[in-house]
């Protein structure tokens, strides 16, 4: 899992700056990475990434709280309870996997979508500019689908009913939780439900696999999941656990531009918990040999 930058650094701001200074320097990034004015492939993530900066780092207690326990403060799995209960995460050995599972009625009617915790990145912008984009002249209807996670990979289509007429809204492949898309006079924001095998990291996708002691000592080939279907993957002799293999161009599409990202295989050593006397005979053979 690719560790967040220091929020100071994502802003270019200095630990002492003044409440000012943090809202100059959001004000200047969040118009050069929004989503409508920059086309950028990467200007998606940076604009979430500025928007989780400027909501922590403009708020006194939670400026105060991250300068003290960083952003293990918002991680509701390191006991603080950070900012929602909608965040899941998932610890193998060296990875931290973490999705959201939101989607819950929200009061007043539409959707309530989880963040990672944070707010959503274009409220936090309007109401920075007061409720007003300066990329459109009117705040436009909002709706929430949700979608599994294999309809993310390849993409899916949904119906929604606005003002009386019903609308077919295509979902492209590699959306992903908060992808927000603009369909003529609305925008529909996107919820992707977590998968039980694959986790995801950006295009990346991580897939831990269980193989035996034998397997690993003497070798084997294997079968191993992709969102393609089973690929065959050679394991050498003597391959320790926590082994990695990167699969190329078998992770999630990438949203804006061509190409995939990469799918990451870390092979687990299952132990037998209970083993027979004769089982355990070879094994102390094994060591004594």
């Amino acid at each position: 899992m690719v560790t967040k930058r220091d929020f100071y650094e994502v802003l270019g701001v200095p630990k002492t700056a003044s409440a000012a200074e943090i809202k100059k320097a959001y004000r200047q990034l969040a118009l050069k990475y929004h989503p409508d004015r920059n086309k950028a492939a990467d200007a998606a993530d940076k604009f979430k990434e500025i928007s989780e900066a400027y909501e922590v780092l403009s708020n006194p207690e939670k400026k105060k709280t991250y300068d003290q326990f960083g952003h293990s403060a918002f991680d509701p799995s390191a006991g603080f309870g950070g900012f929602g209960a909608g965040t899941r995460t998932y610890r193998q050995g060296p990875f931290t996997y973490t999705y959201t599972t939101s989607g819950n009625q929200a009061p007043g009617g539409g959707f309530g979508f989880d963040f990672g915790g944070f707010t959503d990145p274009f409220e936090i912008f309007e109401s920075f500019f007061g409720g007003a984009s300066p990329f459109r002249t009117a705040r436009l209807p909002r709706y929430g689908v949700t979608i599994d996670f294999m309809e993310a990979v390849k993409g899916a289509e949904r119906k929604i009913v606005h003002q009386g007429r019903e609308y077919s809204v295509k979902i492209p492949a590699g959306a992903d939780d908060g992808t927000r898309i603009r369909f003529e006079n609305f925008y529909v924001t996107v919820e992707v439900k977590p998968h039980d095998i694959f986790k995801r990291d950006g295009a990346d996708l991580f897939v831990d696999q269980p193989i035996s002691f034998t397997q690993a000592a003497l070798g084997d080939t294997i079968k191993v999941p992709t969102t393609d279907g089973d690929l065959k993957l050679k394991v050498r002799p003597g391959t320790q656990p926590g082994t990695l293999f990167r699969l190329r161009g078998k992770g999630i599409p990438h949203l804006r531009g061509a190409g995939r990202g990469d799918q990451y295989v870390r092979l687990v050593v299952t132990v037998p918990a209970k083993l027979s006397r004769r089982q355990k005979q070879l094994l102390k053979d094994l060591e004594n040999a």
